[in-house]
């Protein structure tokens, strides 16, 4: 087992360049932000040997992540600039192996019910065939300047 240094034990301090961006989870998975505006996101990442589970598969929670991490940039795009939020629940379901090629998850936010917001995200294999369908629950975090508490 290697050792780690101290630094490496977070936590760590991340200044993303941009409300909208890859944070350093998403980029080390490969993830690439295509669009994200008016409650819709839709990303990218490619099968790297990395995401592979010992079938050589993709791995579920890779596939996961990217939902997840679409569904969440769908909603920033909806929230205002520094807002903190963050998934409570999610269900995701597979639906067929990912061998190869790049998937793309297309994310829209469904509802907000004052903090609360619930997702749906599809993501699609290569040849456009879908391999996940992925529903999240966030919830905005308390006592937040610029952070409307509406009903939707």
């Amino acid at each position: 087992m290697a050792l780690q240094s101290s630094e490496d034990l977070g936590p760590h301090r991340v200044e993303l360049a941009h409300w909208i961006c890859e944070a350093p989870f998403e980029q080390h998975l490969g993830m690439r932000i295509l669009e994200a505006a008016d409650g819709a996101a839709t990303l990218t990442m490619p099968f790297q040997y990395h995401h592979a589970q010992g079938a050589g598969v993709m791995h579920g929670g890779a596939l996961t992540a990217l939902a997840d991490t679409a569904v969440a940039m769908a909603i920033k795009s909806l929230l205002p600039e520094g807002t903190h939020f963050g998934t409570i629940g999610l269900e995701t379901r597979f639906l067929r192996a990912v061998r190869q090629g790049q998937v793309r998850a297309e994310a829209r936010v469904l509802s907000r019910n004052d903090r609360d917001l619930l997702g749906h995200a599809t993501v699609y294999d290569e040849d456009n065939q879908p391999v996940i369908e992925f529903e999240s629950r966030f919830r905005i975090a308390r006592h937040q300047p610029n952070v409307t508490s509406t009903r939707r």
